[in-house]
C-alpha cells in the first residue's frame, strides 16, 4: 500500500557540522540554494492536517505560511480500522484549500507526506486516491521508520551534530530515532499515540500496562540512550506549555525550552490534578489538543523512567523541518542555522549590508580569549546589530530584545537568547532598567548581563566608525591584565570620533572599568 520516499539523496553523506567560518560567502546567494527559495509541504497525521511554505533558504527555517486543521483522522480506528468518516471529510476539504493556496502563492508543487493514520487504516489508499481526483496531489505514506528519520532530520535542522535520543509523538504512533554527530542512526515505530491509546479499554490501569510493555520493547531495540531527549509532536509542545505555566516560566519559546526528569514528573502529577478546562485556556492549548495530554503524558512519564536521559529539549523541529532538510544542499546542512540566518536578516535589513563582518573584526581583540559558543553569539549580535533600524527610535532598544530572544532561530538556547538580546538592547541604549522585560533578565546571571550589556556598548561605539565599505578603520587593543583599552585611529578617521563616538567609547571603557586611551597612527601601518 505504501508509497516509500528515498531514506536519503542519493550521493550525499551525512556528515556533522564543518566550520566554515561566518563571514564566507552566504549560501542563500548561491543558486543550487536559491532553488529553495520557497518549498511547501503538507503532513497528514492521525491528528491534523498542516500546510507549512517555508521562504528563503537561510539555514533556519522562515515559515512564510503555516495553517494547521485539527481533522483526528486517526479517532476510532482501534475499534473500526477505518478513518473517522467526519475526519475524512475535514481532511479532504483542508487538501482542497491548500491545493489552492499553493497555486496562489506560485509554488509548482506541494510534497505530502502521510503517517500512522493513513498508513494503517484499511481504507487509506482509498482516502489517498480521492485527494488525488480532486486536487492532483499525490501523497506520500511513509512507514514508522522513515517518519522517525524525517523527524530526526528535522532536529538536526536547528541542532546540527546533535546527539541523543528524537522521540515523535503523533495522534496514532511514537516514533524514536537515534542521532549521533549529525547521523540519523537506530530507528523505531511503535502504536503508543494518544489516540490510539484513548480507545483501550479498562481505564489508567490497563493503559500503563501496556505503554510499560511496549516501552520496555521499544528500549530493547533502541539500547541505552541516556543523553539528550528531543520532543518532537504537538501534545509534548502541549505538555511544555503546562510546565512552562506550573513553573512561571517567563520566556514563552517552545523550541529548545528544557525540562528535566523531575519537572516531568511534577508536570504530570499536576495534569492530573488539574481541571482540564482552566488547563487548557490558562496555557494556551487547543481543547482538542488539551483531550490526548493526559494520555501522551502517561507516555511521557514512562518514556523518562525507561530511558533516564540527562536532560530534555523541546523541538519545534520535526517531520516538516525534516523535508526541507532533505532538500538542503549537503553544504547548506553543514552550515550554523543561527549565523546563517542572521547573515539573511542583515542581507534583507541592514542599511549596510555586510557591515556586519567589519563590526566583528573591530571588537574582536575584547574576545580573543573567549570559548567558541560566546564567539559565536558575539558574531550573531554583530550581523543583526542593525536589523531594527526601522524601529522607533525609544523602542528601537526593546524591538531588538524582543525579536532576538522569540525570532525563530535555531541552534539559540533560552540563556542564549537572553544574552543576545541584551546586547542587541544595549546597542541602542546603556540602560536596561525600566522595561518590561525585566523578569527575563533573570535568567542569567549577573555576570551574563554585564558581559551582555559590554557587548552591546561595543556594538554601540563600533557603529559610530562607518566609512566606505572598504576605507581603513580604526583599531581596538585590549589589555586585561593592565585594564588598558586603546582606540588607535588614522588622521583621515579622527573627524569620526566626534562627542558622541568618545562618549560611546567611555561607556565602554567604564564597563570593562578600564582606562582608556586613543593614539594615531599612518595609514597602512598597524599598531604597535
Amino acid at each position: 500500500m505504501a508509497e516509500l520516499t528515498q531514506s536519503s539523496p542519493a550521493g550525499v553523506p551525512e556528515t556533522g557540522v564543518a566550520d566554515l567560518g561566518p563571514f564566507s560567502k552566504p549560501l542563500f546567494l548561491d543558486p543550487s540554494a536559491r532553488a529553495l527559495s520557497r518549498v511547501g509541504v503538507v503532513d497528514v497525521g492521525s491528528n491534523s492536517v498542516r500546510l507549512v511554505v517555508f521562504d528563503g533558504a537561510a539555514r533556519s527555517p522562515a515559515y512564510f505560511y503555516n495553517e494547521k486543521i485539527m481533522c483526528a483522522l486517526g479517532a476510532g480506528m482501534a475499534e473500526t480500522g477505518h478513518l473517522s468518516p467526519q475526519g475524512r471529510v475535514r481532511a479532504l476539504s483542508a487538501m482542497r484549500r491548500f491545493s489552492k493556496l499553493a497555486d496562489s502563492m506560485g509554488l509548482s508543487e506541494l510534497t505530502v507526506v502521510a503517517t500512522a493514520a493513513v498508513r494503517d487504516a484499511s481504507d487509506g489508499r482509498d482516502f489517498c486516491e480521492d485527494v488525488r481526483r480532486e486536487t492532483g496531489l499525490r501523497i506520500w505514506v511513509i512507514d514508522g521508520e522513515e517518519e522517525a528519520r524525517l523527524s530526526a532530520q528535522g532536529v538536526l535542522l536547528g541542532w546540527p551534530g546533535a546527539y541523543g535520543l528524537v522521540c515523535d509523538i503523533g495522534g496514532s504512533s511514537m516514533e524514536l530515532a537515534e542521532i549521533s554527530g549529525g547521523r540519523v542512526g537506530r530507528r523505531v515505530s511503535s502504536q503508543l499515540g494518544p489516540l490510539k491509546l484513548r480507545d483501550i479499554k479498562g481505564g489508567a490501569k490497563a493503559r500503563n500496562a501496556h505503554i510499560k510493555e511496549v516501552m520496555q520493547g521499544l528500549q530493547e531495540r533502541m539500547g541505552a540512550q541516556r543523553d539528550r531527549l528531543f520532543l518532537v509532536g504537538g501534545s509534548w509542545r502541549a505538555i511544555a506549555r503546562i510546565d512552562m505555566y506550573r513553573r512561571g516560566y517567563p520566556l514563552h519559546v517552545l523550541h529548545e525550552y528544557r525540562m528535566t526528569v523531575r519537572s516531568v514528573a511534577a508536570t504530570v502529577e499536576f495534569i492530573k490534578k488539574a481541571d482540564l478546562t482552566e488547563l487548557r485556556n490558562a496555557c494556551g492549548v487547543s481543547s482538542s489538543r488539551m483531550e490526548l495530554v493526559p494520555y501522551a503524558s502517561e507516555v511521557l512519564s514512562r518514556l523518562v523512567k525507561s530511558f533516564k536521559p540527562k536532560d530534555i529539549a523541546i523541538s519545534s523541529y520535526g517531520i516538516r523541518e525534516g523535508m526541507l532538510y532533505e532538500q538542503m544542499p549537503q553544504r547548506l546542512r553543514d552550515r550554523d542555522p543561527l549565523i546563517e540566518a542572521c547573515r539573511f536578516a542583515e542581507a534583507k535589513d541592514a542599511r549596510v549590508p555586510g557591515f556586519g563582518k567589519i563590526l566583528y573584526n573591530f571588537i574582536l581583540p575584547l574576545y580573543k580569549s573567549a570559548p567558541q559558543p560566546r564567539r559565536r553569539l558575539v558574531k550573531a549580535a554583530c550581523l543583526l546589530h542593525d536589523v531594527s533600524w526601522r524601529a522607533h527610535p525609544d523602542y528601537r532598544a526593546e524591538v531588538c530584545f524582543d525579536a532576538a530572544t522569540r525570532a525563530n532561530l535555531g541552534g539559540l538556547k533560552h540563556s542564549e537568547r537572553i544574552y543576545l538580546g541584551l546586547a542587541l538592547l544595549h546597542r541602542y541604549s546603556n540602560k536596561r532598567e525600566n522595561t518590561r522585560f525585566a523578569d527575563l533578565y533573570q535568567m542569567v546571571d549577573e555576570k551574563t548581563q554585564t558581559e551582555a550589556a559590554i557587548l552591546g556598548k561595543a556594538l554601540r561605539f563600533g557603529a559610530m566608525l562607518w566609512m566606505d565599505k572598504d576605507a581603513e578603520r580604526g583599531e581596538l587593543r585590549w589589555f586585561p591584565k593592565k585594564k588598558l583599552l586603546e582606540l588607535w585611529l588614522t588622521p583621515d578617521m579622527l573627524p569620526l570620533f566626534g562627542e558622541v563616538a568618545e562618549a560611546r567609547l567611555n561607556s565602554l571603557a567604564s564597563s570593562l572599568d578600564a582606562e582608556v586611551q586613543v593614539k594615531t597612527r599612518k595609514a597602512g601601518i598597524p599598531a604597535d
